[in-house]
């Protein structure tokens, strides 16, 4: 009775989470974490060049740049996050290979299944974490993005007003030459000629800036005058003012949203085929987080003596016929050459047959032979 006792107290007594569990857990979240910076600033980095330039034109602010960085490096590592936490088990597992750890482990009475269980202590709720940003905080950041270049390209023509020359807006119609311009926005010695239909207007002033109020965008001059009249006529106003406010029209652009920044519940409702491909888009990153890693752990093994990135070109190779399957996929489902259904499993399903011939290939066919006798008892 009392053996039964110290039995029970002893499973009783059994984490629920193990040591090993807590190391490899550790492990591969800060690799994770490095791995997908690195990607993440270098994707980022190529694709901000062109919003950069748009900048530089004066289309683009600099505070909707900082914003549009901030939700392009989401995206990025939205889009990156399969391909990060395959990397890092490949790092993580092909360590351990050559450390022999997983030596002691298998010769301590473990198997695969112990680091599929460490492992996925992790990667399980990382795969409800990317559902969540794939069909919801992925859209809303390419939304957001979409608005933010929407408002600056309305007030993209007054953008760009440089010290020391002329610079022309509004087609023409507006015209600015500043003669100093101060960090904080202030204009001085400014001169500004404004066309209204046949009439035009001069302004000369000692300062001014852009200011917004109820109604638009303004130009508000200080200490100056003004002179109105229509070229060839003698009737000009001619008047000197404290303050004048000149309204800035806005461009009137069209806010298009891509299938990206669609939102999900939008997408749910409609039952067009690019949407319905958008959706398993969307879907094709939760469930690459589960299929990846359950392919990395046999594709780490390495010998003692190899190195950590034994398998990596493999493993590259892997991912990149796994990405272009992916769009293949989509655009075949787009133009109707595969069913919609089918569209959305076959990838996923062919890497987790590799998955299963690769650890058939890890245990030995004789050793899951004779597993499979015992247990059918042949």
């Amino acid at each position: 009775m009392s053996e039964l006792w110290s039995e029970r107290g002893r499973k009783r007594r059994s984490p629920l989470i193990s040591v090993l569990d807590k190391m490899i857990v550790l492990d591969l979240a800060g690799t994770l974490v490095s791995v997908l910076s690195v990607i993440v600033v270098i994707i980022v980095s190529k694709r901000f060049i062109k919003i950069l330039e748009k900048a530089i034109e004066g289309a683009v602010s600099s505070e909707t740049l900082i914003h549009v960085l901030g939700l392009k490096m989401i995206s990025a590592a939205i889009a990156f996050l399969p391909a990060a936490l395959f990397m890092a088990v490949l790092m993580v597992v092909g360590r351990m290979y050559r450390d022999q750890e997983m030596a002691a482990v298998f010769s301590a009475g473990g198997s695969s299944g112990i680091i599929y269980r460490s492992l996925y202590v992790l990667v399980l709720p990382l795969m409800l974490i990317s559902f969540a940003l794939s069909f919801y905080t992925g859209p809303w950041a390419e939304a957001t993005v979409k608005e933010l270049m929407h408002e600056d390209e309305k007030s993209a023509d007054i953008r760009g007003i440089a010290a020391g020359r002329f610079s022309e807006y509004q087609h023409g119609d507006l015209v600015f030459y500043v003669e100093d311009l101060t960090k904080d926005g202030i204009m001085h010695q400014v001169f500004v000629q404004h066309r209204q239909g046949n009439k035009v207007s001069i302004f000369n002033a000692e300062s001014g800036n852009l200011e917004n109020r109820p109604g638009g965008l303004y130009l508000v001059l200080d200490n100056g005058r003004r002179t109105q009249g229509a070229p060839g006529q003698a009737d000009y106003i001619i008047e000197e003012f404290v303050e004048y406010a000149v309204r800035l029209e806005e461009k009137e652009t069209v806010l298009n949203y891509d299938h990206e920044s669609i939102a999900t519940g939008k997408l749910l409702e409609s039952t067009e085929v690019r949407d319905i491909a958008e959706l398993q888009r969307r879907f094709s990153i939760p469930a690459g987080v589960f299929v990846l890693s359950l392919l990395a752990v046999p594709l780490a093994q390495t010998a003692p003596r190899g190195g950590v990135y034994g398998n990596v070109l493999v493993a590259f190779l892997i991912y990149f016929a796994y990405g272009n399957f992916i769009r293949v996929s989509h655009s075949w489902v787009v133009k109707g050459q595969i069913p919609v259904w089918f569209g959305a499993v076959w990838v996923h399903v062919l890497l987790m047959i590799l998955a299963l011939i690769l650890l058939m290939r890890l245990f030995g066919w004789r050793y899951l032979k004779e597993s499979l006798k015992g247990k059918l008892g042949l």
